[in-house]
């Protein structure tokens, strides 16, 4: 037992005097101290490049988003161009749709694009010789336009178609309309001188003379007086 206890003490001196030991630890700490130091690089590598892709990824996502906004103002552009040629163009059609100011009958009215279209196509068939359609066209005005300007020049030639026709029957009472409603109107005294020549049409000398002789009265120095002047000497 005494030999054991004298071998203890010398084999831990022999242990901690050994160099080499010594040696070995101190490069198994370097060892692990560049093993750490090359983790930390590697870890710090590692997050530089994720940031540099991260970065990366956000420029691309940048220059994406920059594309497409591009895209949205060059299509924003191209609607509000449309839009104000569709705006333009609206514009232009309701100016068209709007009334207009005429001088009609010597005075001054507003009528619709629609209304003096219908008025103007009825007597391109009249002006065309076209009496029957004249006369309908004419009729189908006046029912859809009873409170137009156009209605006693309407009128008047409405009778005039029907006189075209030799139709005195339906002339005298458009002729009529003309002269008592529409009494201020320049195709009045044309009117009342077209009544008296239907009268004489129908051998009515009377009521011819009657005619002429109210023209002569109410317009004095209308043409159609003249006209009526002449006339009343020829009835016998």
């Amino acid at each position: 037992m005494a030999a054991l206890f004298i071998l203890a003490p010398m084999s831990a001196h022999a242990l901690f005097e050994d160099g080499d030991a010594r040696r070995e630890i101190l490069k198994l700490r370097k060892q692990v101290e560049e093993l750490n130091t090359r983790i930390e690089t590697k870890a710090e590598t590692k997050a530089v490049i994720d940031v540099s892709t991260d970065i990366d990824k956000l420029r691309a996502d940048v220059a994406a988003l920059r594309g497409q906004i591009e895209v949205l103002a060059n299509d924003l552009a191209n609607a509000q161009r449309r839009q104000k040629d569709l705006y333009n163009d609206l514009d232009e059609r309701m100016r068209k749709l709007e009334p207009r100011q005429l001088s009609i009958d010597g005075k001054d009215a507003e009528v619709s694009v629609a209304e003096q279209k219908a008025y103007e196509a009825a007597m391109a068939q009249f002006k065309a010789s076209n009496f029957n359609a004249a006369s309908q066209a004419l009729s189908a005005f006046m029912q859809r336009y009873p409170d137009s300007a156009y209605l006693p020049q309407a009128y008047f030639w409405l009778g005039s178609s029907y006189f075209s026709l030799q139709d005195c029957t339906h002339a005298m009472p458009a002729y009529q309309t003309v002269a008592s409603r529409f009494p201020s109107s320049q195709r009045a005294p044309d009117a009342l001188l077209n009544i008296a020549s239907c009268q004489l049409d129908l051998k009515d000398k009377a009521a011819a003379r009657e005619t002429l002789d109210s023209l002569i009265k109410k317009y004095p120095a209308a043409a159609a007086s003249t006209t009526a002047r002449e006339r009343i000497t020829e009835i016998k």
